[in-house]
Parts: C-alpha cells; sequence; structure tokens
C-alpha cells in the first residue's frame, strides 16, 4: 500500500530506494504489479511535485511567480487509475504541494485545466490504447508544456527512485473541480458554430473517457441549433473495456465505426482512444482516413480561416510521410516547418515557430491556441465546419489528396538480430548508390524525387516503423514497399 498522510504533520523524507522502470522518453506507463503501483505513484507525485515546487520558487520570471503551488490531476476510466491516482495524490500533498482533482478525463483535459488554473504542472493517469493490465501517467509542467527525458523526466525518476525526499512545511490542500464548462466553451470556440449545415455522425468513444465530453459537445451544438445528428457508439466509460481496448489503429477495431456509419448512412465517423488525445476519422463510405492526410486537411483548414496574413502562418508536420502535406501548406501559402516525431518536439517546434497547427500521422493534432497542445475532440469539430463550409464529403475533401501522394501507411518490424542504428545504416548504404536526398531529423529519410521513404525507430515500443510515398504513382508505391519489406526480412526485420 502506499503511504499516506492524513495529518498536518509533514510525511516522512526517506523511503526505501528502489528501481523504476516504467519511466519512458516522454511519459511513464507499466505492467501493472510489475513495473507500476500505488508505491511507485506515490514517489512519482510526490518527486513531481517537490521538483516544480523547487523550480518554481528558484525563479523570478513573471510567467513562473504567477503560479499557483498547485498540481491538476485526472484520471481515465481504468480500473486502477482511481487507486493511482490517489497515490500519487498522497505524494504531492506530502511534498507540500495543493492539489486541483478533475476527476474521469481525458488527457487534453489536464492540458487544459493546468494552464486554465496557472498550476504548477499536471498529470493525467492513464495508459490510452495500452493492454488491460497497463496504465501509466502522463506528466505536463507549467503552461502545459511537455516534460521529456531530457527536460525534467529523469530528474523526476532519479528522487522518485532514491526516495530521499525533502521535509515539506506544511501538508498540501486537495480540492475537487469536476466542472468541464470552461473547457468546453475552450474547445467549441475553435468554430463557428452557425456556419454548421445537416450532418449526420458516428461518434465511437470506446468505452474509454471520451463519453461526457463527448456528451457536453453535443448538447452545446444542440443548444446552439447546429442541425447535427449524432450516433453514440460504445459511448459509455467502462474500464473492462467491454468493446475491447479503445485502439482505432488496430484493423479489427475499426469494424463496428464502420459498419455504423453504413447502416446510419452517415456523413463521418468518429473513434477515440481510452483518453481521446488522438482523433480518427471515417469517411461516408466507411473508409479509414491515414493521419497524413488528415493533417493536410487541418492544415488547409487553418491557412484558410487565416488568408492574407502579414507572415504566413507556419504549420508543423513531422518527416514520415510529407508529401501531401508540404504541397497543402504551398498551395495555400502557408510556412511548412519540420519536426521530430513524438509530443514534446512537435510541441517545442511550434512555441518556437508559433505555429498555429502541428499534426502527426499517428493521428495526433497540436493547436497553437489550445496551450501548443494536441486535442482529440478539436480536429473533428474542425471537420465538421469544413464539411459545412465546402459543401464537400469527407472522401471528396481527401480523395485528391490519396491520389496525388498515395502512401503505404506506417508498418511494423520487430527487429531479431541487427539493432535498429545496424539496420538503418544498412539500409542507407544500399540505396545511397541512387543519390537520394538524405534527411536524418529523425531516423532516415531518402528522397528520390518521384518516392521516398522513412524508417525509424519507435519512441515507445520495440519496432522500426517505415513509411513510404510517392507522387502520384500507386504501382511504383507497391513495387517499392515490397522491395523494401522483402530486403528488411533478410535483414532481420520482422512484419509486427
Amino acid at each position: 500500500m502506499y503511504p499516506s498522510n492524513n495529518s498536518s504533520k509533514p510525511a516522512s523524507t526517506t523511503l526505501p530506494a528502489i528501481s523504476i522502470d516504467s519511466f519512458k522518453a516522454y511519459d511513464i506507463r507499466g505492467e501493472l504489479g510489475v513495473s507500476l503501483n500505488e508505491d511507485i505513484a506515490y514517489r512519482i507525485g510526490r518527486a513531481f511535485a517537490q521538483i516544480l515546487s523547487n523550480r518554481h520558487a528558484a525563479s523570478a520570471a513573471p510567467d513562473m511567480v504567477a503560479l499557483k503551488s498547485a498540481i491538476v490531476i485526472g484520471c481515465d476510466i481504468r480500473h486502477s487509475s482511481e487507486s493511482l491516482k490517489q497515490a500519487a495524490i498522497s505524494g504531492i500533498i506530502d511534498a507540500g504541494v495543493d492539489v486541483i482533482d478533475i476527476g474521469m478525463s481525458g488527457t487534453e483535459e489536464v492540458y487544459f485545466a493546468t494552464s486554465h488554473y496557472s498550476a504548477l504542472g499536471g498529470i493525467e493517469v492513464t495508459a490510452s490504447h495500452n493492454p488491460i493490465n497497463y496504465n501509466g501517467l502522463k506528466l505536463v509542467k507549467e503552461h502545459s508544456k511537455p516534460i521529456s527525458a531530457d527536460d525534467g523526466l529523469a530528474e523526476i525518476q532519479a528522487l522518485a527512485e532514491s526516495g530521499a525526499f525533502a521535509q515539506a512545511a506544511k501538508t498540501g490542500q486537495w480540492q475537487q473541480q469536476f466542472d468541464k464548462r470552461a473547457y468546453i466553451e475552450h474547445v467549441i470556440s475553435f468554430i463557428d458554430m452557425s456556419k454548421l449545415k445537416p450532418l449526420k455522425i458516428v461518434i465511437n468513444s470506446g468505452n474509454g473517457s471520451a463519453g461526457p465530453v463527448v456528451d457536453l459537445l453535443v448538447d452545446k451544438l444542440e443548444t446552439a441549433g447546429a442541425p447535427i445528428e449524432v450516433i453514440k457508439l460504445h459511448h459509455s466509460p467502462d474500464g473492462s473495456f467491454p468493446n475491447g481496448i479503445p485502439n482505432p489503429m488496430i484493423l479489427a477495431n475499426r469494424a463496428s465505426t464502420q459498419q455504423a456509419i453504413i447502416k446510419h448512412n452517415a456523413d463521418l465517423g468518429i473513434a477515440f482512444d481510452g483518453d481521446f488525445d488522438r482523433c480518427f476519422l471515417f469517411d461516408e463510405h466507411g473508409e479509414f482516413i491515414d493521419g497524413s492526410y488528415v493533417v493536410g486537411m487541418l492544415a488547409q483548414a487553418f491557412l484558410d480561416k487565416h488568408p492574407h496574413q502579414e507572415q504566413s502562418e507556419a504549420i508543423v508536420y513531422d518527416p514520415r510521410v510529407i508529401y501531401n502535406t508540404e504541397a497543402v501548406i504551398a498551395e495555400h501559402g502557408g510556412q511548412a516547418v519540420l519536426s521530430k516525431s513524438g509530443h514534446s518536439f512537435i510541441k517545442q517546434v511550434m512555441r518556437e515557430s508559433g505555429a498555429v497547427y502541428g499534426g502527426e500521422m499517428s493521428a495526433h493534432h497540436y493547436f497553437r491556441d489550445f496551450f501548443y497542445c494536441d486535442s482529440g475532440m478539436i480536429p473533428w469539430l474542425l471537420t465538421i465546419e469544413l464539411l459545412s463550409t465546402t459543401g464537400k464529403t469527407l472522401s471528396e475533401l481527401v480523395t485528391g489528396y490519396i491520389s496525388a501522394y498515395p502512401s503505404s501507411g506506417e508498418l511494423n518490424f520487430r527487429l531479431t538480430t541487427h539493432d535498429a542504428p545496424t539496420l538503418i545504416q544498412a539500409i542507407e548504404d544500399k540505396y545511397n548508390g541512387l543519390n537520394p536526398e538524405i534527411t536524418t531529423l529523425d531516423g532516415l529519410s531518402l528522397d528520390f524525387g518521384q518516392w521516398r521513404f522513412n524508417l525509424r525507430a519507435s519512441n515507445t515500443e520495440p519496432l522500426i516503423r517505415l513509411n513510404l510515398e510517392t507522387r502520384g504513382d500507386k504501382e511504383l508505391l507497391e513495387r517499392k514497399t515490397q522491395e523494401i519489406q522483402e530486403w528488411l526480412s533478410t535483414h532481420g526485420a520482422i512484419p509486427a
């Protein structure tokens, strides 16, 4: 059982040293009872609060001085999440920092609340799309800025492992803030509801945390008189996930959304993962839209919203699939800014460039006016606005993209012999004689003019990921995809 402290006397400063291997590049994820439990959650909460509190006390920057000595915390619907959250709360309070508990929530609600309440940081207890026997913690610091291994996460891990916590002068205070109205108002402000035309949409919440937020947004649309009909699928939050882990990247998990679209003759389908920080779209035929084409569509939407600027609006994107996104940005007068994939990199580059929007093919979409954070709710709202203002179907909006720049989709491989750097160097050597344009911002990108590919090691799993694309040549795409897959198979990389 995790340490707890219900008195006004601060808790003990020293706990036994342990090893914690649930820390990843951007967050904390682990198997329950193996690499993550209540004791570890307590240690993480306490270390996180102590480090952020110390930084706050040492800073004289105006945007830091104005912060409250508080940390926002929420959790998803998994059965283990509430107890892990309570353990982390105990750690935060024992560090002398107040807690703003927003209850069952999605990750983006923690992002919003961290900035809305001017808190030191935020924690979402979630395993997102991972198996049911996993859980984790996603952390942000002040102004909803990300924390990575190179920017605080390693320090938090070291302190949590050592157990050598500082003595707090007092215990923190705990308060609950379950009111979502400010968050809903902020999210809905991204669209003009008066422009919405009659649409029927299927929304699959996957029995995750999205359902209550979807209800509030739909109520907001109905109150405004927007003619939107919503078919809600797997809507009730249920930590046992009776319809499977909410992960629309798994092909089998898409079937229920696709079937509902066809059955109800819907204009659009939307599906979420467990903490709804990603948004997946299906067209009116039930076809799944690859995330790279959604990036291009939303980039166009934002550039069309901000025409004739003195300075071009920047759009940030990752190097896995780029042809379509770059063409859209150029056509609509934007500024293309390439970033390494991964939310901490995208967010940093967006802040540096002031980008209005950033997108990854993994279905993460980032918005300047949402604290440079990713949201799963904003993309589908923007999509129904775009369908309304253009009068086009979703398939009509993306078919041109797909035919002009066909892509393989992300193909995953598990290494059996070589490590990722060795394999990536070997494939560079293989193709070097063709004089490709080489980019190593994120893995290896080789561009041969009419086609290109990106091969990179996953940041979160023991996999390498391959993406190919061509300029309008589907046959070339199929041929080169087969060619590289066969080469990988002979070098110890098997399909995952």
